[in-house]
């Protein structure tokens, strides 16, 4: 498989230890409730009844041992797979872990650059947003309201801040190609033991069986 498919079927076996570890964290699954009601110690020619609760998950009931070794087989899948990865990546032209971090750094970059560049000055008038105080003909201090003129201007170099958002999209767009470019055409030395679009019933079926390596 190529990277791009590694990547997919590490993030499957990591959805398969979650939902094991979801029904193996439920005490209802992994415990079973008997509730006997005494009758008879109240009414001595009363039968005593056993009612047993119910799971979650039924059914899994006569797997949870299974269900455990199971978690394991999947994290030594997941093991393997990572080892695989991390030997391909040794062979790549770039460092990929950090290119996607800087990659993803400079798009957040891009979009307060581009923000700033749709950044307009402005001029409006606000009627009656001021406030103003004069003495009236008796010597009181009265306040009156006045028109507000409102003149927003940007503080920096449209013309620069759009060369250096032109500049970053660029060079995030070259490293995006040449990460497509890893995803694609280097191989991982790993066989997928099942299909990644498999449902977790369907997968832990094939384990019980012993279908999978």
């Amino acid at each position: 498989m190529n990277l791009k498919e590694a990547f997919r079927f590490q993030n499957k076996l990591q959805s398969l230890i979650s939902q094991a570890a979801d029904i193996l964290r439920d005490r209802t699954n992994i415990t079973q409730t008997t509730n006997t009601y005494l009758r008879n110690k109240v009414v001595p020619d009363a039968e005593n009844e056993v009612t047993v609760e119910e799971i979650s998950n039924p059914e899994f009931a006569e797997h949870i041992t299974e269900l455990a070794e199971f978690m394991l087989y999947l994290l030594q899948n997941k093991e393997q797979l990572s080892q695989a990865i991390r030997q391909t990546k040794k062979s790549l032209p770039i460092d990929m872990d950090s290119e996607i971090g800087l990659n993803g750094q400079r798009q957040e970059i891009a979009v307060l650059f581009r923000n700033m560049a749709d950044t307009r000055s402005s001029e409006n008038i606000i009627y009656n947003g001021g406030v103003g105080y004069r003495f009236n003909a008796e010597g009181n201090q009265i306040s009156y309201k006045c028109p507000v003129k409102k003149v927003v201007t940007i503080n920096f170099d449209r013309n620069k801040i759009k060369n250096m958002l032109a500049k970053l999209n660029q060079k995030s767009d070259q490293v995006s190609v040449e990460l497509d470019k890893c995803l694609i055409n280097y191989e991982v030395d790993y066989v997928a033991k099942f299909d990644v679009n498999a449902s977790f019933a369907n997968v832990f079926e094939k384990y019980v069986a012993k279908e999978l390596d």
